[in-house]
């Protein structure tokens, strides 16, 4: 297995500490950093810079473990085990210090990591912190990994050039770097902020995605469903959508290229069931029902464009798309369910019951579709005005598609419950602002697109939580079922779906 090496110049003691924050959010249960240096290089620096970060506390005393050896650490990420091995006459007496207990929950920091021998962990990964005689602080870093450990811990030379090139070195001192917990996707985040505390940032990391397995026509699931696969869309959308007047984080600075950026910080106002500040849901959903009507007013072309210059074009919601995405129900949610694969008669009668379901759908209405236009990624911001209220920061899947494919990802929410009651008075509202009368013929035909899409998206995501349950082993997803089950089952009532109903009735007893 090779070894990979990154090399990155530090010019003093504040960018030694923000790159060993930046290493801490690339850290993982089981990792042990050898740490490699004369005395006085700096190894205890970063040490304690990487074990304050994941602590979230700049001000935590953090003790040279010289003398004693070990210093432990509890964090809600991992534990921390931190040697000074400076002292050690002879590996033989790592035993008496527990040296090889609990590396898989634990990361391990290892100063003199040379003096354990053969006895440090295999793989690690090497940091050497080298003087190059250019500063008296300055200092050259080489970090190396081998394998998938080296593809994650990559990630730190473009978000640690990012930040210096937007942070000057004056303002460095005492900018934190605070991990931020990750969703499914695979992306990540952390939130910037300074030491003066005026304003936060959010660093984002987003590499680009490889291809899967071909699945279907020599077409990989992403390519298929038109996934975005680097940072490109994310950003040519929401400059697009800012410039339409909906609020979307202002891009301080990127480097699309390698998938990192720094945006505007919305700060902790995500939507929630009980309100945020002093707004029920009732007012949360309704202002996010004014975004979506103002989305549809701005009639946005397909070609979207950031303020750097970079160009996406949305790409269409087809059927093909609407197709891969309920096959996730074959596919992860029947085993997940019964306990077997579902059978080629099976998907035989699943796919000609939603195909044509699926090409009427991509025949109609067309216009901006955000796609994951639900709660998690909804920010309340009660100083701005009219649909500037509600901030969007997951908007880099968007198409050209169903307009009600947005709107039931709304009020059809899949980590919380939206009351029926909420959902049909703000169904009711959108169709009275956007045609003109709930019973209007346009309406009607909305009503029916509304139920045919809350069917599809329910079954997709019947079938990506028990992907993200059974493959991923994030099985706290399993507790949103019952409530997917609930909206599916309210969509599948719709006289349009009766036959579509008795197939999920037949065979998975869904009602």
């Amino acid at each position: 297995m090779m070894t990979d090496t990154l090399t990155l110049e530090v010019g003093d003691a504040a960018a030694l500490e923000l790159l060993a924050q930046v290493v801490a959010l690339k850290a993982r249960a089981g990792d042990t950093f050898a740490l490699y240096g004369d005395l006085g290089a700096g190894k205890t620096t970063f040490a304690r810079a990487f074990i304050r970060a994941v602590l979230d506390d700049p001000l935590a005393e953090v003790p040279s473990p010289t003398f004693a050896l070990l210093q432990t650490y509890d964090t809600p990420r991992f534990g921390i085990r931190h040697f000074d091995l400076y002292r050690l006459a002879a590996p033989e007496e790592l035993d008496d210090i527990g040296f090889d207990d609990d590396t898989e929950q634990a990361v391990c920091l290892v100063e003199w990591p040379e003096r354990a021998g053969s006895l440090l962990p295999e793989p690690h990964i090497a940091i050497h912190i080298a003087e190059p005689g250019t500063s008296p602080e300055g200092r050259v870093v080489a970090v190396s990994a081998r394998g998938d450990v080296a593809k994650r811990i990559g990630r730190v030379a473009p978000l640690f050039h990012l930040l210096t090139r937007h942070f000057p070195a004056e303002s460095r001192e005492g900018l934190r770097v605070r991990y931020m917990q990750g969703d499914a996707s695979a992306r990540a985040y952390a939130r910037l902020s300074p030491e003066d505390e005026t304003r936060n940032y959010i660093l984002m990391d987003s590499p680009r995605q490889p291809d899967g397995p071909p699945i279907r026509d020599g077409l990989p699931y992403s390519r298929i469903a038109h996934l975005a696969e680097d940072i490109v869309p994310f950003l040519a959308v929401g400059d697009t959508l800012r410039r339409a007047g909906l609020s979307t984080p202002d891009c301080l600075a990127a480097d699309a290229e390698n998938g990192v950026a720094i945006l505007e910080d919305f700060g902790t106002g995500v939507f929630r069931r009980d309100g945020v500040e002093d707004a029920d849901q009732a007012t949360l959903w309704g202002a996010a029902v004014d975004t979506l009507l103002a989305l549809r007013a701005a009639n946005l072309s397909d070609v979207a464009r950031s303020d750097g210059g970079l160009r996406h074009t949305l790409p269409p919601y087809d059927a093909r798309s609407m197709l891969i995405e309920v096959e996730l129900l074959l596919d992860w949610y029947v085993p997940h369910a019964l306990g077997r694969q579902a059978d080629a008669s099976e998907r035989r009668d699943f796919v000609a019951l939603w195909q044509p379901l699926c090409d009427s759908l991509a025949e109609d209405a067309h216009g901006w579709v955000l796609r994951d236009f639900h709660s998690p990624n909804l920010m309340w911001l009660p100083d701005r005005e009219g649909a500037r209220r509600v901030g969007l920061i997951d908007f880099q899947d968007a198409l050209i598609g169903h307009p009600a494919y947005d709107l039931v990802s709304l009020l059809q929410d899949a980590r919380l419950d939206v009351p029926e009651a909420l959902e049909q008075a703000l169904l009711a509202t959108y169709l009275a602002r956007a045609f003109g009368s709930v019973q209007s013929a346009e309406a009607i035909r909305f009503r029916v697109a509304y139920a045919i899409l809350g069917a599809q998206r329910n079954t997709k995501i019947l079938g990506i939580f028990a992907r993200l349950a059974e493959r991923d082993g994030k099985r706290q997803y399993l507790a949103h079922i019952p409530r997917i089950q609930r909206y599916l089952a309210r969509n599948l009532a719709h006289p349009a779906l009766s036959s579509l109903a008795a197939w999920y009735k037949d065979r998975l007893g869904e009602r």
